[in-house]
C-alpha cells in the first residue's frame, strides 16, 4: 500500500490533476467526503488528508509514504527524515516581513509575530538581530495594528491583505511552493514504485510549466 498525505484547499486542488497523470484519482471528491482516508483508482494507493502542517510529520514518521506540502511548513518542521525530490510549482507565494505602512522600524529589540517561529528565528540570528517571537495561529495582520509587535512573518501571495490592513510587504526571506516529499524508509522499501511516481510528477510539472 503506498499512501499520500495532502492537505485540503489549493495545495490539494493543485495536486489532484498531477497525480490523475500517474492514474491516481481519488475514488470521491476529498473536499465534499468526511473520510480522512480516501482510496483511489489505484486499489494499493490511497490518500491521508491531514493538517497542512501535520503532512511532515505523517512523512517522517511512516504514517505516509509520500505527502505534499509548502515550503514554508518544510522550513519551520525542519525535519531530517524526509527527502524533498520535487519542487510542484504549485501554490507558489513569498514568505516576508510586513509592517505597518510608512512606519519606522524600532531602533531597540523587535518583537515579531508569527507562526514560523524556528524560521523567524533562524532568519534573524543569521542578521544578528536579537528579536521577541510572538507565536499566533492566525489574524497576523492585527498584530502591528494594535501594538502586539513591530513586524509580521507570513506568506504573501497579492499582498492585498496586507495593503487592506495598513501593512506593507517588507524583507524577502524564501521563495515558497509546494513540494513532493518522501519518508526515507519507504524511498528504500519502495523505491522503483516511488521513483517511477515522482518521474511521472516530474513530467506533469514540466509539461504544465511549458503550457
Amino acid at each position: 500500500m503506498l499512501t499520500i498525505a495532502l492537505s485540503k484547499g489549493r495545495i490539494l486542488d493543485d495536486t489532484l490533476p498531477l497525480l490523475a497523470e500517474a492514474g491516481i484519482v481519488p475514488t470521491e471528491n476529498p473536499d465534499k467526503s468526511r473520510k480522512l482516508i480516501i482510496p483511489t483508482s489505484q486499489p494499493d494507493v490511497r490518500l491521508l488528508i491531514v493538517r497542512a502542517t501535520d503532512v511532515p510529520t505523517y512523512v517522517e514518521h511512516g504514517a505516509a509514504d509520500l505527502g505534499v506540502a509548502g515550503k514554508d511548513v518544510l522550513m519551520e518542521y525542519g525535519g531530517q527524515g524526509l527527502y524533498e525530490p520535487l519542487d510542484l510549482q504549485i501554490a507558489q507565494c513569498k514568505l516576508m516581513t510586513a509592517g505597518a505602512i510608512g512606519v519606522a522600524e524600532p531602533k531597540g529589540r523587535l518583537r515579531v509575530a508569527t507562526k514560523f517561529v524556528n524560521v523567524a528565528k533562524r532568519y534573524y540570528a543569521e542578521q544578528g538581530r536579537q528579536v521577541d517571537i510572538i507565536k499566533l495561529y492566525g489574524s497576523m495582520e492585527l498584530a502591528p495594528l494594535i501594538g502586539l509587535a513591530d513586524k509580521i512573518i507570513d506568506v504573501v501571495d497579492t499582498g492585498n491583505t496586507l495593503r487592506a490592513n495598513g501593512l506593507e510587504p517588507q524583507d524577502f526571506i524564501a521563495a515558497i511552493s509546494s513540494r513532493l516529499v518522501v519518508n526515507k524508509a519507504s524511498m528504500k522499501m519502495q523505491h522503483a514504485r516511488i521513483q517511477a511516481l515522482i518521474d511521472t510528477l516530474r513530467k506533469a510539472v514540466e509539461s504544465r510549466h511549458r503550457g
